[in-house]
Protein backbone atom coordinates (compact mmCIF):
# COMPACT_ATOMS: atom_id res chain seq x y z
CA UNK A 1 0.00 0.00 0.00
CA UNK A 2 1.24 3.52 -0.90
CA UNK A 3 0.60 6.58 1.27
CA UNK A 4 0.45 10.14 -0.04
CA UNK A 5 0.45 13.52 1.68
CA UNK A 6 -3.06 14.92 2.01
CA UNK A 7 -2.57 17.72 -0.53
CA UNK A 8 -1.14 15.27 -3.07
CA UNK A 9 -4.05 12.92 -2.50
CA UNK A 10 -6.56 15.72 -2.98
CA UNK A 11 -4.85 16.90 -6.17
CA UNK A 12 -4.86 13.42 -7.61
CA UNK A 13 -8.46 12.80 -6.72
CA UNK A 14 -9.63 16.13 -8.13
CA UNK A 15 -7.66 15.55 -11.31
CA UNK A 16 -9.17 12.09 -11.71
CA UNK A 17 -12.66 13.39 -10.95
CA UNK A 18 -12.40 16.09 -13.59
CA UNK A 19 -10.87 13.63 -16.04
CA UNK A 20 -13.62 11.11 -15.40
CA UNK A 21 -16.27 13.78 -15.89
CA UNK A 22 -14.69 14.84 -19.13
CA UNK A 23 -14.39 11.25 -20.33
CA UNK A 24 -17.98 10.38 -19.51
CA UNK A 25 -19.36 13.39 -21.33
CA UNK A 26 -17.09 13.45 -24.34
CA UNK A 27 -16.83 10.73 -26.94
CA UNK A 28 -15.38 13.00 -29.58
CA UNK A 29 -12.19 15.00 -29.67
CA UNK A 30 -11.97 18.73 -30.30
CA UNK A 31 -9.43 20.92 -32.10
CA UNK A 32 -7.26 21.34 -29.02
CA UNK A 33 -6.98 17.57 -28.65
CA UNK A 34 -5.69 17.25 -32.20
CA UNK A 35 -3.27 20.14 -31.69
CA UNK A 36 -1.87 18.35 -28.62
CA UNK A 37 -1.58 15.18 -30.68
CA UNK A 38 0.26 17.09 -33.43
CA UNK A 39 2.54 18.70 -30.85
CA UNK A 40 3.82 15.38 -29.52
CA UNK A 41 3.70 13.17 -32.62
CA UNK A 42 5.61 15.60 -34.86
CA UNK A 43 8.94 15.39 -32.99
CA UNK A 44 8.37 11.69 -32.29
CA UNK A 45 8.02 10.99 -36.00
CA UNK A 46 11.31 12.66 -36.94
CA UNK A 47 13.05 11.04 -33.96
CA UNK A 48 12.04 7.55 -35.09
CA UNK A 49 12.95 8.41 -38.69
CA UNK A 50 16.45 9.27 -37.44
CA UNK A 51 16.93 5.71 -36.15
CA UNK A 52 17.00 4.46 -39.77
CA UNK A 53 17.58 7.50 -41.99
CA UNK A 54 21.37 7.34 -41.57
CA UNK A 55 21.64 3.67 -42.57
CA UNK A 56 21.58 4.33 -46.32
CA UNK A 57 23.78 7.44 -46.04
CA UNK A 58 26.81 5.75 -44.45
CA UNK A 59 28.77 5.59 -47.71
CA UNK A 60 28.23 9.32 -48.31
CA UNK A 61 29.29 10.13 -44.73
CA UNK A 62 32.32 7.84 -44.95
CA UNK A 63 33.58 9.54 -48.11
CA UNK A 64 32.90 13.05 -46.84
CA UNK A 65 34.63 12.56 -43.47
CA UNK A 66 37.39 10.22 -44.72
CA UNK A 67 36.41 7.40 -42.37
CA UNK A 68 36.44 3.63 -42.68
CA UNK A 69 33.18 1.68 -42.84
CA UNK A 70 33.81 0.11 -39.42
CA UNK A 71 34.31 3.57 -37.95
CA UNK A 72 31.33 5.24 -39.60
CA UNK A 73 28.86 2.62 -38.28
CA UNK A 74 29.41 4.15 -34.83
CA UNK A 75 27.15 6.98 -36.00
CA UNK A 76 24.35 4.39 -35.83
CA UNK A 77 25.46 2.65 -32.64
CA UNK A 78 26.02 5.86 -30.66
CA UNK A 79 22.48 7.06 -31.36
CA UNK A 80 20.87 3.72 -30.53
CA UNK A 81 22.83 3.37 -27.27
CA UNK A 82 21.95 6.81 -25.89
CA UNK A 83 18.37 6.44 -27.11
CA UNK A 84 17.94 3.07 -25.39
CA UNK A 85 19.32 4.38 -22.09
CA UNK A 86 16.95 7.36 -21.91
CA UNK A 87 13.69 5.55 -22.78
CA UNK A 88 13.19 3.69 -19.45
CA UNK A 89 14.26 6.80 -17.49
CA UNK A 90 11.50 8.95 -18.97
CA UNK A 91 9.04 8.56 -16.09
CA UNK A 92 11.73 9.34 -13.52
CA UNK A 93 12.89 12.48 -15.37
CA UNK A 94 9.27 13.65 -15.63
CA UNK A 95 8.96 13.50 -11.84
CA UNK A 96 12.33 15.16 -11.36
CA UNK A 97 11.83 18.11 -13.74
CA UNK A 98 8.10 18.15 -14.57
CA UNK A 99 6.80 16.53 -17.76
CA UNK A 100 6.21 19.64 -19.88
CA UNK A 101 9.61 21.11 -19.00
CA UNK A 102 11.34 17.79 -19.75
CA UNK A 103 9.45 17.35 -23.04
CA UNK A 104 10.41 20.81 -24.31
CA UNK A 105 14.02 20.27 -23.20
CA UNK A 106 14.15 16.94 -25.06
CA UNK A 107 12.78 18.42 -28.29
CA UNK A 108 15.15 21.40 -28.02
CA UNK A 109 18.18 19.15 -27.41
CA UNK A 110 17.19 16.88 -30.29
CA UNK A 111 16.76 19.86 -32.62
CA UNK A 112 20.03 21.54 -31.63
CA UNK A 113 22.04 18.31 -31.87
CA UNK A 114 20.46 17.56 -35.27
CA UNK A 115 21.78 20.88 -36.55
CA UNK A 116 25.21 20.17 -35.07
CA UNK A 117 25.23 16.72 -36.71
CA UNK A 118 24.71 18.51 -40.02
CA UNK A 119 27.69 20.82 -39.47
CA UNK A 120 29.93 18.08 -37.99
CA UNK A 121 33.55 18.72 -39.05
CA UNK A 122 34.87 15.19 -38.47
CA UNK A 123 33.68 11.72 -37.50
CA UNK A 124 34.33 12.22 -33.78
CA UNK A 125 32.16 15.34 -33.65
CA UNK A 126 29.38 13.60 -35.59
CA UNK A 127 29.39 10.65 -33.16
CA UNK A 128 29.33 13.03 -30.16
CA UNK A 129 26.35 14.97 -31.49
CA UNK A 130 24.59 11.71 -32.42
CA UNK A 131 24.88 10.73 -28.75
CA UNK A 132 23.33 14.07 -27.78
CA UNK A 133 20.62 13.57 -30.40
CA UNK A 134 19.79 10.16 -28.91
CA UNK A 135 19.61 11.64 -25.40
CA UNK A 136 17.21 14.30 -26.61
CA UNK A 137 15.11 11.95 -28.71
CA UNK A 138 14.91 8.97 -26.35
CA UNK A 139 12.11 10.41 -24.24
CA UNK A 140 9.90 11.48 -27.16
CA UNK A 141 8.34 8.07 -27.85
CA UNK A 142 7.20 7.26 -24.29
CA UNK A 143 6.17 10.86 -23.63
CA UNK A 144 4.01 11.11 -26.74
CA UNK A 145 2.55 7.68 -25.96
CA UNK A 146 1.62 8.73 -22.42
CA UNK A 147 0.30 12.19 -23.35
CA UNK A 148 -1.88 10.83 -26.15
CA UNK A 149 -3.32 8.20 -23.81
CA UNK A 150 -4.19 10.86 -21.24
CA UNK A 151 -5.46 13.47 -23.71
CA UNK A 152 -7.90 11.26 -25.59
CA UNK A 153 -10.92 9.97 -23.62
CA UNK A 154 -10.88 6.22 -22.84
CA UNK A 155 -13.38 5.35 -25.58
CA UNK A 156 -10.99 6.88 -28.14
CA UNK A 157 -7.74 5.33 -26.94
CA UNK A 158 -7.67 3.20 -30.08
CA UNK A 159 -7.73 6.37 -32.18
CA UNK A 160 -4.95 7.86 -30.03
CA UNK A 161 -2.79 4.78 -30.57
CA UNK A 162 -3.40 4.93 -34.34
CA UNK A 163 -1.89 8.42 -34.29
CA UNK A 164 1.04 7.16 -32.20
CA UNK A 165 1.43 4.12 -34.45
CA UNK A 166 1.83 6.29 -37.53
CA UNK A 167 4.84 7.86 -35.85
CA UNK A 168 6.65 4.82 -34.50
CA UNK A 169 5.70 2.15 -37.05
CA UNK A 170 5.55 3.99 -40.36
CA UNK A 171 8.58 6.20 -39.65
CA UNK A 172 11.21 3.37 -39.80
CA UNK A 173 9.94 2.51 -43.29
CA UNK A 174 10.12 6.10 -44.50
CA UNK A 175 13.59 6.64 -43.01
CA UNK A 176 15.72 4.68 -45.52
CA UNK A 177 13.71 6.00 -48.49
CA UNK A 178 14.06 9.59 -47.30
CA UNK A 179 17.73 9.20 -46.38
CA UNK A 180 18.64 7.69 -49.74
CA UNK A 181 16.84 10.35 -51.76
CA UNK A 182 18.18 13.29 -49.73
CA UNK A 183 21.76 11.97 -49.76
CA UNK A 184 21.71 11.31 -53.50
CA UNK A 185 20.06 14.58 -54.53
CA UNK A 186 21.25 17.08 -51.88
CA UNK A 187 23.82 16.06 -49.26
CA UNK A 188 23.93 13.67 -46.31
CA UNK A 189 24.02 16.73 -44.04
CA UNK A 190 20.44 17.56 -45.02
CA UNK A 191 19.10 14.39 -43.39
CA UNK A 192 19.87 16.24 -40.15
CA UNK A 193 19.05 19.79 -41.24
CA UNK A 194 15.46 18.87 -42.14
CA UNK A 195 14.84 18.11 -38.45
CA UNK A 196 15.49 21.72 -37.43
CA UNK A 197 12.33 23.49 -38.71
CA UNK A 198 10.17 20.58 -37.55
CA UNK A 199 11.78 20.72 -34.13
CA UNK A 200 11.24 24.48 -33.80
CA UNK A 201 7.55 24.12 -34.72
CA UNK A 202 7.23 21.28 -32.17
CA UNK A 203 8.79 23.43 -29.40
CA UNK A 204 6.31 26.24 -30.09
CA UNK A 205 3.33 23.86 -30.15
CA UNK A 206 4.41 22.08 -26.98
CA UNK A 207 4.92 25.40 -25.18
CA UNK A 208 1.39 26.49 -26.04
CA UNK A 209 -0.73 23.34 -25.82
CA UNK A 210 0.91 20.88 -23.42
CA UNK A 211 -0.09 21.22 -19.76
CA UNK A 212 1.16 19.23 -16.80
CA UNK A 213 -1.51 17.36 -14.81
CA UNK A 214 -1.13 17.59 -11.00
CA UNK A 215 0.55 14.20 -10.74
CA UNK A 216 3.21 15.20 -13.29
CA UNK A 217 4.46 18.35 -11.58
CA UNK A 218 8.09 18.64 -10.55
CA UNK A 219 8.71 16.86 -7.23
CA UNK A 220 11.69 16.71 -4.90
CA UNK A 221 13.45 13.36 -5.23
CA UNK A 222 16.60 11.69 -4.06
CA UNK A 223 18.71 10.76 -7.05
CA UNK A 224 19.37 7.02 -7.32
CA UNK A 225 22.96 7.25 -8.54
CA UNK A 226 23.57 3.51 -8.28
CA UNK A 227 20.47 2.71 -10.33
CA UNK A 228 21.38 5.31 -12.97
CA UNK A 229 24.92 3.96 -13.31
CA UNK A 230 23.80 0.33 -13.56
CA UNK A 231 21.13 1.15 -16.15
CA UNK A 232 23.48 3.24 -18.30
CA UNK A 233 26.20 0.57 -18.26
CA UNK A 234 23.79 -2.36 -18.73
CA UNK A 235 21.73 -0.96 -21.60
CA UNK A 236 24.70 0.75 -23.22
CA UNK A 237 26.71 -2.47 -23.38
CA UNK A 238 23.66 -4.46 -24.51
CA UNK A 239 22.99 -2.12 -27.44
CA UNK A 240 26.63 -2.20 -28.54
CA UNK A 241 26.59 -6.01 -28.41
CA UNK A 242 23.45 -6.19 -30.54
CA UNK A 243 24.73 -3.64 -33.05
CA UNK A 244 28.30 -4.93 -33.37
CA UNK A 245 27.91 -8.63 -32.55
CA UNK A 246 27.70 -10.03 -36.06
CA UNK A 247 30.43 -7.73 -37.34
CA UNK A 248 32.78 -8.86 -34.53
CA UNK A 249 31.85 -12.57 -34.90
CA UNK A 250 29.98 -12.57 -31.61
CA UNK A 251 31.61 -14.54 -28.79
CA UNK A 252 34.71 -15.26 -30.82
CA UNK A 253 35.50 -11.64 -29.98
CA UNK A 254 36.76 -10.79 -26.48
CA UNK A 255 35.23 -7.32 -26.92
CA UNK A 256 31.70 -8.73 -27.38
CA UNK A 257 32.15 -11.37 -24.66
CA UNK A 258 33.25 -8.82 -22.05
CA UNK A 259 30.48 -6.36 -22.93
CA UNK A 260 27.88 -9.15 -22.75
CA UNK A 261 29.06 -10.16 -19.29
CA UNK A 262 29.08 -6.54 -18.08
CA UNK A 263 25.59 -5.96 -19.50
CA UNK A 264 24.10 -9.10 -17.97
CA UNK A 265 25.60 -8.50 -14.52
CA UNK A 266 24.67 -4.80 -14.49
CA UNK A 267 21.06 -5.36 -15.54
CA UNK A 268 20.52 -8.21 -13.07
CA UNK A 269 21.88 -6.13 -10.19
CA UNK A 270 19.83 -3.16 -11.42
CA UNK A 271 16.55 -5.08 -11.32
CA UNK A 272 17.31 -6.40 -7.81
CA UNK A 273 18.42 -3.01 -6.43
CA UNK A 274 15.49 -1.06 -7.89
CA UNK A 275 13.00 -3.26 -6.07
CA UNK A 276 14.44 -2.13 -2.72
CA UNK A 277 14.91 1.59 -3.47
CA UNK A 278 12.27 4.01 -2.17
CA UNK A 279 12.44 6.26 -5.26
CA UNK A 280 13.82 4.05 -8.05
CA UNK A 281 14.75 5.44 -11.47
CA UNK A 282 12.57 2.69 -12.98
CA UNK A 283 9.48 1.47 -11.15
CA UNK A 284 9.00 -2.22 -11.96
CA UNK A 285 5.72 -2.42 -10.05
CA UNK A 286 3.83 -1.88 -13.34
CA UNK A 287 4.78 -5.43 -14.33
CA UNK A 288 2.54 -6.75 -11.55
CA UNK A 289 -0.35 -6.08 -13.91
CA UNK A 290 -0.71 -9.26 -15.98
CA UNK A 291 -2.15 -7.46 -18.98
CA UNK A 292 0.73 -4.97 -19.10
CA UNK A 293 3.46 -7.59 -18.68
CA UNK A 294 1.84 -9.90 -21.25
CA UNK A 295 1.40 -7.01 -23.68
CA UNK A 296 5.08 -6.09 -23.35
CA UNK A 297 6.03 -9.71 -24.07
CA UNK A 298 3.82 -9.81 -27.16
CA UNK A 299 5.15 -6.46 -28.41
CA UNK A 300 8.74 -7.66 -27.94
CA UNK A 301 8.06 -10.74 -30.07
CA UNK A 302 6.02 -8.88 -32.70
CA UNK A 303 8.58 -6.11 -33.21
CA UNK A 304 11.34 -8.73 -33.24
CA UNK A 305 9.70 -10.36 -36.25
CA UNK A 306 8.50 -7.15 -37.92
CA UNK A 307 11.91 -5.44 -37.96
CA UNK A 308 13.70 -8.64 -39.00
CA UNK A 309 11.42 -8.88 -42.04
CA UNK A 310 11.73 -5.18 -42.92
CA UNK A 311 15.54 -5.37 -42.86
CA UNK A 312 15.90 -8.69 -44.69
CA UNK A 313 13.44 -7.99 -47.52
CA UNK A 314 15.56 -5.30 -49.28
CA UNK A 315 18.65 -7.53 -48.92
CA UNK A 316 16.82 -10.42 -50.58
CA UNK A 317 15.64 -8.21 -53.43
CA UNK A 318 19.02 -6.59 -54.08
CA UNK A 319 21.39 -9.49 -53.40
CA UNK A 320 19.44 -12.32 -55.03
CA UNK A 321 16.80 -10.82 -57.30
CA UNK A 322 18.89 -8.11 -58.92
CA UNK A 323 16.65 -5.20 -57.87
CA UNK A 324 18.23 -1.76 -57.71
CA UNK A 325 17.78 0.45 -54.64
CA UNK A 326 14.85 2.33 -56.16
CA UNK A 327 12.89 -0.80 -57.07
CA UNK A 328 13.60 -2.45 -53.70
CA UNK A 329 12.49 0.78 -52.04
CA UNK A 330 9.21 0.64 -53.95
CA UNK A 331 8.43 -2.81 -52.54
CA UNK A 332 9.14 -1.67 -48.98
CA UNK A 333 7.39 1.68 -49.45
CA UNK A 334 4.31 0.36 -51.24
CA UNK A 335 3.94 -2.26 -48.52
CA UNK A 336 3.85 0.55 -45.98
CA UNK A 337 0.87 2.27 -47.61
CA UNK A 338 -1.66 -0.38 -46.45
CA UNK A 339 -0.38 0.17 -42.92
CA UNK A 340 -0.97 3.89 -43.30
CA UNK A 341 -4.54 3.21 -44.43
CA UNK A 342 -5.26 0.41 -41.95
CA UNK A 343 -4.23 2.19 -38.75
CA UNK A 344 -6.94 4.89 -38.69
CA UNK A 345 -9.57 2.27 -39.55
CA UNK A 346 -8.37 0.00 -36.76
CA UNK A 347 -8.26 2.98 -34.39
CA UNK A 348 -12.01 3.42 -34.90
CA UNK A 349 -12.72 -0.33 -34.94
CA UNK A 350 -11.22 -1.04 -31.51
CA UNK A 351 -13.67 1.46 -30.01
CA UNK A 352 -16.58 -0.74 -31.12
CA UNK A 353 -15.36 -4.30 -30.57
CA UNK A 354 -13.00 -6.09 -28.21
CA UNK A 355 -9.42 -5.13 -29.27
CA UNK A 356 -8.33 -8.72 -28.64
CA UNK A 357 -10.21 -9.83 -31.78
CA UNK A 358 -8.46 -7.22 -33.94
CA UNK A 359 -5.12 -8.12 -32.36
CA UNK A 360 -5.64 -11.81 -33.17
CA UNK A 361 -6.40 -10.92 -36.81
CA UNK A 362 -3.23 -8.82 -36.94
CA UNK A 363 -1.12 -11.67 -35.56
CA UNK A 364 -2.61 -14.10 -38.08
CA UNK A 365 -2.00 -11.74 -41.02
CA UNK A 366 1.61 -11.00 -40.10
CA UNK A 367 2.21 -14.72 -39.53
CA UNK A 368 0.74 -15.48 -42.96
CA UNK A 369 3.04 -12.89 -44.55
CA UNK A 370 6.09 -14.42 -42.82
CA UNK A 371 5.06 -17.89 -44.03
CA UNK A 372 4.68 -16.68 -47.63
CA UNK A 373 8.14 -15.07 -47.44
CA UNK A 374 9.52 -18.43 -46.29
CA UNK A 375 8.19 -20.01 -49.51
CA UNK A 376 9.74 -17.52 -51.96
CA UNK A 377 12.35 -18.64 -54.46
CA UNK A 378 14.74 -17.15 -57.01
CA UNK A 379 12.00 -17.02 -59.67
CA UNK A 380 9.58 -14.84 -57.71
CA UNK A 381 8.25 -11.88 -59.70
CA UNK A 382 7.47 -8.38 -58.42
CA UNK A 383 3.87 -9.23 -57.47
CA UNK A 384 4.91 -12.39 -55.64
CA UNK A 385 7.05 -10.26 -53.33
CA UNK A 386 4.70 -7.27 -53.09
CA UNK A 387 1.61 -9.28 -52.04
CA UNK A 388 3.07 -10.66 -48.77
CA UNK A 389 4.57 -7.23 -48.10
CA UNK A 390 1.08 -5.71 -48.37
CA UNK A 391 -0.32 -8.44 -46.09
CA UNK A 392 2.44 -7.63 -43.59
CA UNK A 393 1.51 -3.95 -43.72
CA UNK A 394 -2.18 -4.64 -43.09
CA UNK A 395 -1.33 -7.09 -40.31
CA UNK A 396 1.03 -4.62 -38.62
CA UNK A 397 -1.68 -1.98 -38.72
CA UNK A 398 -4.06 -4.45 -37.10
CA UNK A 399 -1.85 -5.55 -34.23
CA UNK A 400 0.04 -2.43 -33.11
CA UNK A 401 -2.97 -0.32 -32.15
CA UNK A 402 -5.05 -2.91 -30.22
CA UNK A 403 -1.91 -4.23 -28.53
CA UNK A 404 -0.90 -0.77 -27.28
CA UNK A 405 -4.48 -0.04 -26.25
CA UNK A 406 -4.85 -3.28 -24.29
CA UNK A 407 -1.41 -3.11 -22.69
CA UNK A 408 -1.86 0.38 -21.25
CA UNK A 409 -5.54 0.09 -20.36
CA UNK A 410 -4.98 -0.89 -16.69
CA UNK A 411 -2.14 1.54 -15.92
CA UNK A 412 -2.78 4.37 -13.46
CA UNK A 413 -2.36 7.84 -14.92
CA UNK A 414 0.55 8.84 -12.69
CA UNK A 415 2.35 5.64 -13.80
CA UNK A 416 1.70 6.22 -17.50
CA UNK A 417 5.07 7.80 -18.40
CA UNK A 418 6.98 5.10 -16.50
CA UNK A 419 4.94 2.27 -18.05
CA UNK A 420 5.22 3.81 -21.52
CA UNK A 421 8.98 4.01 -21.12
CA UNK A 422 9.23 0.31 -20.29
CA UNK A 423 6.84 -0.64 -23.08
CA UNK A 424 8.80 1.33 -25.69
CA UNK A 425 12.12 0.04 -24.38
CA UNK A 426 11.00 -3.56 -24.86
CA UNK A 427 9.59 -2.72 -28.28
CA UNK A 428 12.87 -1.16 -29.42
CA UNK A 429 14.95 -3.92 -27.82
CA UNK A 430 12.84 -6.54 -29.57
CA UNK A 431 13.48 -4.80 -32.88
CA UNK A 432 17.23 -4.57 -32.23
CA UNK A 433 17.46 -8.24 -31.27
CA UNK A 434 15.33 -9.20 -34.27
CA UNK A 435 17.64 -7.38 -36.69
CA UNK A 436 20.81 -8.65 -35.04
CA UNK A 437 19.67 -12.27 -34.71
CA UNK A 438 18.20 -12.46 -38.21
CA UNK A 439 21.42 -11.14 -39.77
CA UNK A 440 23.45 -13.63 -37.75
CA UNK A 441 21.24 -16.58 -38.70
CA UNK A 442 21.33 -15.48 -42.33
CA UNK A 443 25.13 -15.32 -42.42
CA UNK A 444 25.72 -18.57 -40.50
CA UNK A 445 22.98 -20.50 -42.26
CA UNK A 446 24.24 -19.42 -45.68
CA UNK A 447 27.65 -20.88 -44.86
CA UNK A 448 26.34 -24.19 -43.52
CA UNK A 449 23.81 -24.59 -46.35
CA UNK A 450 26.48 -23.87 -48.93
CA UNK A 451 28.71 -26.49 -47.30
CA UNK A 452 25.90 -29.06 -47.45
CA UNK A 453 25.10 -28.33 -51.10
CA UNK A 454 28.66 -28.23 -52.34
CA UNK A 455 29.09 -31.92 -51.58
CA UNK A 456 26.79 -32.64 -54.51
CA UNK A 457 29.06 -30.88 -57.00
CA UNK A 458 31.24 -33.84 -57.90
CA UNK A 459 31.97 -35.72 -61.13
CA UNK A 460 30.08 -38.79 -59.89
CA UNK A 461 26.78 -36.91 -59.64
CA UNK A 462 24.87 -37.44 -62.89
CA UNK A 463 22.81 -34.26 -62.48
CA UNK A 464 25.98 -32.23 -61.96
CA UNK A 465 27.58 -33.76 -65.06
CA UNK A 466 24.53 -32.92 -67.15
CA UNK A 467 24.50 -29.35 -65.81
CA UNK A 468 28.19 -28.88 -66.64
CA UNK A 469 27.74 -30.27 -70.15
CA UNK A 470 24.76 -28.00 -70.78
CA UNK A 471 26.69 -24.98 -69.54
CA UNK A 472 29.74 -25.89 -71.65
CA UNK A 473 27.51 -26.10 -74.73
CA UNK A 474 26.04 -22.69 -73.89
CA UNK A 475 29.44 -21.02 -73.48
CA UNK A 476 30.63 -22.66 -76.70
CA UNK A 477 27.96 -20.73 -78.59
CA UNK A 478 29.52 -17.56 -77.11
CA UNK A 479 32.96 -18.40 -78.49
CA UNK A 480 34.36 -19.87 -75.27
CA UNK A 481 35.67 -23.37 -75.89
CA UNK A 482 37.81 -26.08 -74.34
CA UNK A 483 39.10 -25.75 -70.78
CA UNK A 484 37.91 -22.13 -70.61
CA UNK A 485 34.33 -23.23 -71.35
CA UNK A 486 34.45 -25.90 -68.67
CA UNK A 487 35.88 -23.45 -66.12
CA UNK A 488 33.17 -20.92 -66.96
CA UNK A 489 30.52 -23.62 -66.66
CA UNK A 490 31.72 -24.77 -63.24
CA UNK A 491 31.99 -21.17 -62.02
CA UNK A 492 28.46 -20.35 -63.12
CA UNK A 493 27.11 -23.46 -61.39
CA UNK A 494 28.96 -22.56 -58.18
CA UNK A 495 27.58 -19.01 -58.28
CA UNK A 496 24.09 -20.44 -58.65
CA UNK A 497 24.73 -22.71 -55.68
CA UNK A 498 25.69 -19.67 -53.60
CA UNK A 499 22.46 -17.93 -54.59
CA UNK A 500 20.42 -21.01 -53.72
CA UNK A 501 22.15 -21.30 -50.33
CA UNK A 502 21.35 -17.65 -49.59
CA UNK A 503 17.75 -18.14 -50.70
CA UNK A 504 17.29 -21.15 -48.42
CA UNK A 505 18.75 -19.13 -45.55
CA UNK A 506 16.31 -16.28 -46.16
CA UNK A 507 13.51 -18.84 -46.11
CA UNK A 508 14.81 -20.22 -42.82
CA UNK A 509 14.84 -16.80 -41.13
CA UNK A 510 11.32 -16.10 -42.41
CA UNK A 511 10.11 -19.39 -40.96
CA UNK A 512 11.64 -18.49 -37.58
CA UNK A 513 9.77 -15.16 -37.63
CA UNK A 514 6.59 -17.06 -38.53
CA UNK A 515 6.84 -19.19 -35.37
CA UNK A 516 7.81 -16.14 -33.26
CA UNK A 517 4.59 -14.47 -34.44
CA UNK A 518 2.10 -17.34 -34.30
CA UNK A 519 3.15 -18.34 -30.78
CA UNK A 520 1.74 -15.03 -29.53
CA UNK A 521 -1.86 -16.10 -30.12
CA UNK A 522 -2.23 -17.97 -26.77
CA UNK A 523 -0.83 -14.96 -24.91
CA UNK A 524 -3.63 -12.77 -26.23
CA UNK A 525 -6.12 -14.84 -24.23
CA UNK A 526 -4.38 -13.81 -20.99
CA UNK A 527 -4.82 -10.09 -21.60
CA UNK A 528 -7.88 -8.49 -19.99
CA UNK A 529 -9.94 -5.97 -21.93
CA UNK A 530 -11.15 -2.89 -20.05
CA UNK A 531 -14.10 -1.27 -21.75
CA UNK A 532 -13.75 2.31 -22.87
CA UNK A 533 -16.02 3.76 -20.23
CA UNK A 534 -14.13 2.25 -17.32
CA UNK A 535 -11.39 4.15 -15.53
CA UNK A 536 -8.29 3.19 -13.67
CA UNK A 537 -8.14 4.80 -10.26
CA UNK A 538 -5.05 6.87 -9.61
CA UNK A 539 -4.84 5.99 -5.94
CA UNK A 540 -5.34 2.53 -4.43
Amino acid sequence: MHYFPLHTYNNLMSADASQAAADSGKDKVNLQTWLIALSVILPTFIEVVDTTVVNVSLDHIRGSLSAGMDEVTWTLTSYLVSNAIIIPLTGWFCKLFGRKRYLIFSVALFTFSSFMCGVAWNLESLIFFRVMQGIGGGALQPLSHAILFETFPPRLHGLAMSVFGLGVVFAPIIGPLLGGWVSDNWSWRWIFYINVPVGIIAIILNSIFIKDPPYMKKTKMRIDYAGLALLVVGLGCLQIVLDKGQQEDWFASDFITVLTAISAISLIIFVVVENFIKQPVVDFSVFKDITFSTGCTVMFAMYFSFMATIVLLPLYLQMLMGYNSTLAGKVVGLGGLPMLITMPVVGVLVQKINPKYVLAVGVCLTSAAAYIFSELNLYADFNAVLIPRIILGVGAGCFFIPLMTLTMSHIRREQMSNASGMFNLLRNTGGSIGISLSMTILARSTQTTQFDLIGRLNPFNLNYQNAVNSAVAFFSTKGIVGAAAKHAAESSIYMELQRQASMLSFNKVSMITFFALILNLPLILIMRHKKGGEHVDSVH
